[in-house]
């Protein structure tokens, strides 16, 4: 099958080992379940494989090929950058060179044609039709660096035959080991084989397709990205995708402590036993002037430019200067209590947990003050018809 796209005439094809692999192996997943279960029954064991299947491949694509090797928001020892490359080859999307190409162009040039899976063509493009259909060239640029790694070089050159071995024939041999027999191995290959794809595939197309379209946008409004917290439950904390695309090189996507991400968790356990290292994360000023700025950008496109509308644009930048700087002290008055601990110096442990109290009334003054800002402009006059 073949046509042309009507907006850049780019020639197209269907992709049918792709178009019949994605949906094919729902059907398998579900007719294997069924028949699965109403031959032998479920136990506890089934859905055990099911979530190590899953947590194995899920992670490895987004702490590995997500974070890892397309952001470089940190650094791994070998034997977690061979984990990820074992396991997200039994994801199946691909090697991580290929993944990652798509994925730092998709932030290169996002919401534009050159975007693989842009969302300005549509929910069902950016989801999964994307790799369903061949349009032009196979493009794979921008990871000198990953296909430098040895380890990245050998899995892109294996990467069915690993897929193969680590998405199919391991989770079968987990059933056998737990359930014994062939019926192990065949609810093994059902349970975190089968069905572990479909969830594992969906939920990265979710952040492709959902996390373009739903959700609020606190950090940007540059683009489509947006926080759909829900997702992140079945993503491994991908659901933050707003503060990903504003804040590329962060190690974290959910950034406040009580933000689910399991990948973030992750990420942090193994920097304790020093298999990761430089965990990059963005100040928390540079955060909350962003969010403070994206607020006034959304309230200003409702005025019409006047007097008024420079008035609240002054005020709006001193309070995001001045956030800025109470946020910088308290990070830094945090930081020389942490050390001033150590020492048995009362008077200056004193003195800077005063300097901290008033850092945190600063900000909390400052927000106050721009939330009366924000009140004076919904109540503005010179509101746009």
């Amino acid at each position: 099958m073949e046509s042309s796209t009507v907006d850049s005439g780019v020639k197209w094809k269907l992709d049918l080992l792709n178009a019949s692999f994605l949906t094919g192996t729902p059907i398998l997943a579900v007719v294997g379940m069924i028949w699965y279960t109403m031959t032998y029954g479920v136990t506890w064991k089934e859905p055990t494989i099911l979530f190590v299947m899953y947590w194995a491949t899920g992670l490895s694509i987004t702490a590995g090929y997500h974070r890892l090797f397309s952001h470089r928001t940190h650094t791994a020892a070998w034997p977690l950058r061979l984990f990820y490359a074992i396991f997200a080859a039994g994801a199946y999307q691909n090697s991580a060179i290929k993944w990652c190409s798509d994925h730092r162009r998709h932030h290169l040039k996002v919401d534009t044609d050159v975007d693989p899976y842009s969302v300005t063509r549509g929910f069902f493009w950016a989801h999964m039709g994307w790799v369903m259909v061949q349009e032009g060239e196979e493009v794979v640029e921008k990871v000198e660096d990953l296909q430098a790694d040895p380890i990245l070089a050998w899995q892109a050159r294996n990467i069915f035959k690993i897929g193969f071995v680590s998405g199919i024939i391991f989770p079968g041999f987990l059933g056998l080991w737990l359930l014994g027999g062939w019926v192990g191995f065949m609810g093994g290959l059902i349970w975190g084989g089968f069905l572990r794809l479909v969830l594992v595939h969906h939920g990265t197309f979710l952040i492709n397709s959902g996390a373009h379209y739903w959700g609020s946008q606190p950090y940007s409004t540059k683009n489509t990205s947006r926080d759909f917290s829900p997702l992140s439950l079945v993503t491994f904390g991908e659901g933050y995708h707003n503060f990903h695309h504003t804040f590329q090189a962060d190690y974290r996507n959910g950034h406040r402590w009580f933000h689910w991400d399991p990948s973030k968790w992750w990420i942090t356990l193994f920097s304790i036993i020093g298999m990761t290292k430089a965990l990059h994360k963005v100040p928390q000023w540079t955060i909350q002037s962003a969010r403070m700025k994206t607020t006034f950008e959304k309230k200003e496109k409702a005025l019409v430019e006047g007097a008024a509308l420079t008035n609240f644009k002054k005020r709006s930048n001193d309070c995001s200067k001045r956030l800025r700087s109470a946020l910088r002290d308290l990070a830094n008055g945090r930081s020389d209590l942490a050390t001033a601990k150590a020492l048995s110096d009362n008077e200056r442990k004193t003195l800077l947990k005063g300097t901290i109290k008033q850092s945190k009334q600063r900000v909390k003054d400052t927000w106050s003050e721009f939330n009366q800002l924000m009140s004076e402009m919904r109540t503005s006059k010179e509101i746009t018809a």
